[in-house]
């Protein structure tokens, strides 16, 4: 492979070195019998017993690196993610890559690697993928674009059609840990904390309510944050989102940092947890499965749904309570 440490525009342009860096960073790191980097498709094998679910997204967060995380394996938990709330099993991906001149070799080899291991944590196979590199200044060191596939049982029940007037709301876990991590390592307000990214697959979390019947709804609150999806759920359904503010879990230190700022914990990104609407009488039995799963230990119901005109009300620590208004502007731009 060339000498040179960084990117440059001839690692894009089909050549040599394109082909030295796919064969020295992504075949290397995404070791896959199934990815074959000399055709541009790939073949995958599907169960026509199943419903077949894809999704698509993509990644631009700064910095590259953050603590819990980086854009590798972010994109691989974003990918997972889509799909498990979906109520599927997350089989391959694809990723296109955009690279900007300049990017060191050594970072790009170090968020490669993430993204593999997360891909093979999370049961998945990288079959296909792209790169392209631009010009210095044109991009933000490193973009990710990924295609999802999975699969789920024939006549999956989950959607907003299946909320009714009295389910429970629950998140799985803390939130605003990753929007706060993400804030925290940029540096930009001169704090220090040590706020890790919640970054992370939520497919044992699924799985594990999957086949629980009263499961009506799940989502991961990501860029928006919870308030997002509760306002997605209450125009859908011209229910009220009622909200318990004592019963939210957050983290001291992000709420701290929320404070200090002027942030809401409920509009900040979260990439490792679940939002979910239950029947009543099974919140307290997805409660406890969940809490048996890494990453939900903390999974608590916060809310239920009533008759209402569609708002999000939060039922304040002092006994009143507030609209939480639809997010407008982005509190932090590239987050995820």
């Amino acid at each position: 492979m060339s000498a040179d440490r960084h990117i440059t525009l001839a690692h894009g342009n089909g050549g040599r070195f394109m082909r030295e860096l796919i064969d020295t960073i992504f075949a290397r790191h995404l070791s896959n019998p199934k990815l074959d980097v000399t055709v541009d498709a790939a073949k995958i094998a599907l169960s026509p017993d199943l419903e077949t679910v894809i999704t698509t997204d993509g990644y631009t967060v700064q910095p590259l690196e953050f603590p819990g995380g980086d854009i590798g394996s972010l994109a691989i938990h974003g990918t997972v993610n889509d799909l498990a709330v979906s109520g599927a099993t997350p089989l391959f991906v694809t990723l296109n890559v955009f690279i900007e001149e300049g990017l060191e070799l050594a970072t790009l080899d170090r968020i490669v690697q993430s993204l593999g291991a997360a891909a093979l944590a999370a049961g998945v196979k990288v079959v296909a993928g792209d790169t392209k590199v631009v010009p210095r200044g044109e991009g933000g060191g490193l973009y990710l674009a990924t295609t999802g596939v999975g699969q789920r049982a024939r006549g999956q029940g989950l959607g907003m059609a299946a909320i009714r007037e009295g389910d429970a709301v629950l998140v799985s876990g803390t939130l605003g840990d990753h929007g706060t991590a993400v804030m925290l390592a940029r540096g930009d307000f001169d704090l220090r904390g040590s706020v890790l990214s919640d970054s992370a697959s939520v497919l044992s979390l699924t799985l594990a309510v999957g086949e629980t019947p009263g499961v009506r709804f799940m989502r991961d609150p990501t860029r928006g944050g919870f308030a997002t999806v509760a306002h997605e759920i209450a125009r859908a359904t011209m229910f009220d989102v009622y909200i318990e503010e004592d019963h939210v879990p957050v983290r001291p230190a992000v709420r701290s940092v929320c404070d200090i700022l002027g942030y809401d914990p409920y509009y900040l990104a979260c990439e490792g947890r679940v939002v979910a609407v239950v029947a009543p009488e099974v919140a307290d039995e997805v409660l406890a499965l969940w809490r048996a799963q890494p990453g939900g230990e903390d999974a608590a119901q916060i809310g239920s749904l009533i008759a209402g005109k569609g708002n999000v009300i939060l039922r304040t620590a002092i006994g009143g309570t507030r609209l939480l208004d639809e997010l407008e502007d982005d509190p932090l731009p590239r987050i995820c």
